[in-house]
């Protein structure tokens, strides 16, 4: 199964769109929202609020901050 490049959902087969650029590199999208924001306004999917990428990096910090609780408290 391929992977839209963007929000990292997963394509059905014959579903999406490939876009190819001119220097041979192919992107696969699910849909036209998640080709306006890569292409076309050049977002990053991480700082895009509604992407996989941007709710495991959330996940990742939270897990983070709590591991650094957790430590403050042991010392004390």
């Amino acid at each position: 199964m391929v992977k839209c490049n963007f929000c990292e959902q997963e394509l059905p087969t014959g579903g999406g769109k490939v876009y190819a650029k001119k220097d041979g590199s192919t992107y696969y999208f699910c849909s036209n929202k998640c080709e306006k924001n890569m292409i076309m306004l050049k977002r990053k999917p991480v700082k895009t609020k509604w992407t996989n990428a941007h709710n495991k990096l959330k996940k990742t910090m939270l897990a983070a901050k709590e591991h650094e609780k957790q430590k403050k408290e042991e010392k004390k």
